[in-house]
């Protein structure tokens, strides 16, 4: 379908002034009840879908892919760099605990509604729904990675991975509603955020503490450090890539699999980034990197929702129904594993999205929590990622026996 928009610096800068708009909104007094309710993200996401399926922007666009490589690693190395390592670290026990839990989930949910509408599907579904419990534990690279390993035909893949985006978009919109309720669940299972809202308290005391007002020089290294270890960190997966793909090829194409070129990039992103937070480097966070981190982010963010093809969503009517359930089997995991470590919402949050979501979207539903807990979210996908293509070839071995 021809757009009323095509050139890509055309179609970013559109994308720009919508989240300029939407966050220009939330401080113009008639807006507040609204945002009470709506969490701006939400908008950030839906609005550019919206504009692509009006034939507004395109779904595919250069500026997409460039935001994907530089925009999205500038984002989540500022982040990162202005972060108080030791501080997320603490917070991380609970969190892999329930996120494992979630990711069992995943793996029992696929062969389970496999089985309840199989005979509503084609006989190769289950191809496409290995390919989506790939995604489901780690992101897009796991799913190529199951695509391939089950030669899920392009056809049954096109469908899976409308269903993928279509619940994955879904559940992130309902987490940033959730967030606006950090403890719901601790009286039910006597969980505790306290901790949680507290080191979030305090890391933001610190900050108030020591901000300054952003000098011009501050802005250009912001950009400079930023676009630099994007280009470097890319530069550097390309290099590895290549040379140790067939390495580890030869030793296990599973292992292969899950470490892409983008994860030796995101990969070497968040070592850099580490290692320069105990570096002078992090006074920058007093003049605001993380904030500049942040509305890269959501810059990004409308990219995302631009290539959500809304029209094509009933497509596959039954198909989705299948993601539907396979997330409530999902959601029930989670749940119970909430319930073993008594964990607050963040953490199931964290152990969802860091399953569903990914390298982008579990630092958002952090910060929809608690402002400075990103990281966590970033470190847990990563955890993901890693994990993905193991327990999506254990679902993809389940949903053949179902299948078979």
């Amino acid at each position: 379908m021809e757009t009323t928009i095509q050139n890509p610096m055309t179609v970013f800068s559109f994308l720009a002034l919508i989240c300029a708009g939407i966050y220009w909104s939330t401080q113009q007094g008639w807006a507040k009840k609204f945002y009470s309710i709506v969490p701006p993200i939400l908008l950030v996401c839906y609005i550019p879908a919206i504009c692509t399926n009006l034939g507004i922007i395109p779904a595919q666009s250069a500026a997409y892919e460039w935001m994907r490589d530089y925009l999205l690693p500038l984002s989540l190395f500022l982040l990162i760099m202005g972060t108080d390592v030791p501080m997320v670290l603490s917070v991380g026990k609970k969190a892999i605990v329930v996120m494992l839990f979630g990711t069992l989930g995943v793996v029992v949910g696929a062969p389970i509604s496999l089985m309840i509408f199989q005979d509503w599907l084609p006989p190769d579904i289950w191809k496409g729904m290995a390919a989506i419990s790939g995604s489901w534990i780690g992101g897009g690279a796991n799913f190529a990675a199951l695509k391939e390993s089950v030669d899920a035909p392009d056809g049954i893949a096109g469908a899976a991975i409308i269903v993928d985006a279509t619940i994955a978009f879904t559940w992130l919109g309902v987490w940033l509603y959730l967030a606006r309720f950090p403890n719901l669940l601790d009286r039910f299972y006597k969980s505790d955020s306290s901790a949680l809202a507290d080191l979030d308290r305090r890391f933001r005391d610190y900050k108030k503490a020591t901000q300054r007002r952003p000098e011009m020089v501050d802005f250009i290294f912001m950009v400079a450090i930023g676009l630099g270890a994007a280009v470097v960190c890319g530069a550097f997966a390309g290099t590895v890539y290549p040379i140790v793909h067939p390495i580890i090829e030869a030793k296990s194409s599973a292992l292969a699999s899950v470490f892409s070129e983008f994860t030796w990039l995101i990969l070497a992103l968040t070592t850099l980034g580490i290692a320069v937070s105990f570096t002078r480097l992090r006074n920058l966070e007093q003049a605001g990197a993380s904030n500049f981190g942040f509305a890269a982010l959501y810059l990004f963010f409308t990219s995302l929702g631009a290539q959500a093809d809304l029209a094509r969503i009933m497509d596959m009517p039954v198909f989705l129904l299948v993601g539907v359930v396979w997330l409530f089997i999902h959601v029930v995991f989670l749940m119970i594993g909430a319930w073993l470590m008594k964990a607050p919402l963040f953490l199931v949050a964290m152990g969802s999205e860091a399953n569903l979501g990914g390298y982008a979207s579990a630092p958002v539903v952090a910060s929809a929590f608690y402002k400075s807990m990103a990281p966590v979210g970033l470190l847990l996908a990563i955890f993901g990622g890693i994990i993905g293509t193991y327990c999506g070839l254990l679902a993809a071995f389940l949903l053949r026996m179902v299948a078979n």
